[in-house]
Parts: C-alpha cells; sequence; structure tokens
C-alpha cells in the first residue's frame, strides 16, 4: 500500500516512515511543507495520505488545505489527518465534501501503532477514522438540531460515535455491555431514520457518520 507523508517535524516524521514500512507499506514520498505535499498527492497519487495539519510556510492549515485540494483534483483520495489539538472547523472542512476515505487523529495516537495503523488501513479503505475526542466534541449535545438527526434516540446517538471512531459491532457492543445483535437492530434503525437506502453496509456506516458530523 502506498503512502504520501507529510510532517514538518524530522524526528516524527522518520519515526512515522520506519513504523509504516514495518508494517508493510511503501512510503512514496515524506515532505515537510504545503506545496511539496500537494505535488506529491497529484504526482503518486497514494493509497492513502497522511499529513499533518500545520505545515510551512505559515504553519496554519497548509497540510489540510493541500490535502483538500488534491481530493478536489483526485476525488476520493483517502486521507488521515494528524494533529496536535482538536480543532473543530478543520474536522469539518475535511468532511464537507461528504465522502468516505478519511480520518482525524490526534498527534498522540501515533504513539498506539496498532491504532494508528489501523486508522490508515480503515482510510485506505474508503472508511472513516476519527480520533475518540475528535468526536466527543463533535457530537456534543445540540439541542438545535433538526431533521433526521433529530429522530436519534440517546442510544442510537452512542452507537453512532462510536461507529465514527471505526469500531465493529462487535467492538460496540462489548463498549456498550449489550448484545452485537442489539447493535445491528440500533444500525438498522439509525439507517432507516437517516434515509439510507439498503446498500452495501460498510458504505451506509461512513454515510451515517458523515451525515452527523457534518
Amino acid at each position: 500500500m502506498r503512502v504520501v507523508l507529510a510532517e514538518d517535524l524530522f524526528l516524527l516524521r522518520d519515526g512515522l516512515v520506519r513504523l509504516l514500512e514495518s508494517y508493510d507499506f511503501e512510503v512514496v514520498a515524506a515532505v515537510d511543507n504545503g506545496p511539496a505535499l500537494l505535488q506529491a498527492l497529484i504526482e503518486h497519487r497514494p493509497d492513502v495520505a497522511v499529513v499533518d495539519v500545520r505545515l510551512p510556510p505559515t504553519f496554519t492549515d497548509e497540510g489540510l488545505q493541500a490535502a483538500l485540494e488534491a481530493r478536489r483534483q483526485v476525488p476520493g483520495l483517502p486521507v488521515l489527518v494528524l494533529s496536535q489539538y482538536v480543532e473543530q472547523l478543520y474536522a469539518r472542512e475535511l468532511l464537507a465534501d461528504g465522502s468516505g476515505g478519511i480520518g482525524y487523529l490526534l498527534k498522540d495516537r501515533v504513539f498506539e501503532p496498532g491504532q494508528f495503523i489501523d486508522a490508515v488501513r480503515r482510510v485506505a479503505g474508503g472508511g472513516t477514522a476519527m480520533d475518540p475526542d475528535v468526536v466527543a466534541r463533535l457530537f456534543a449535545k445540540d439541542t438545535h438540531r433538526s431533521g433526521p438527526m433529530a429522530r436519534l434516540t440517546p442510544r442510537e446517538r452512542e452507537v453512532l460515535a462510536l461507529m465514527a471512531e471505526g469500531r465493529s459491532n462487535a467492538a460496540i457492543a462489548q463498549r456498550l455491555v449489550i448484545t452485537e445483535r442489539a447493535v445491528i437492530k440500533h444500525t438498522s434503525n439509525m439507517f432507516a431514520k437517516l434515509d439510507l437506502s439498503p446498500s452495501d453496509d460498510d458504505n451506509r456506516r461512513v454515510l451515517a457518520v458523515l451525515a452527523y458530523l457534518r
């Protein structure tokens, strides 16, 4: 699986390259600034991009903007964004186009290799991988929600929040201390309430998550 990596700190960038390669990823480019990232993404069209939000020259949101521009030029290009902090505006901007193959992780997760690699693979496969802390912020109680989302029960919202983290039905059942059959029932009800017509379940999971996070 081919990866383009963007991280301005040399030691972290080198560490990520080594980590990815140890799990049989091929890092086709490792860059340290926004313009180089955009060029690498367009040139290599990798299976997944792992991108720091803040890159030179201004250290604001060059990484995110380069990734978004690359997705405009290469629709569906999988992007996993890394950030030092929970930045809701950046997370929502990443999710705005309504397609899968996206993720947002805090950099602390990099030090949990299993979780990080699982997120890279999930995003490369067209799924979503949202950091639990990011999800918690975006899923904060919002009394002004309306439309299909307002139809969800508190339990269905819990299931959807865990789904956004990329958890399987079995993992959701374990976390909520309910049966897997109950999780399946909640997800089916959720899909119906969100007007998601029958299709591949993995695709509907992505659409449900994106509908909420937007």
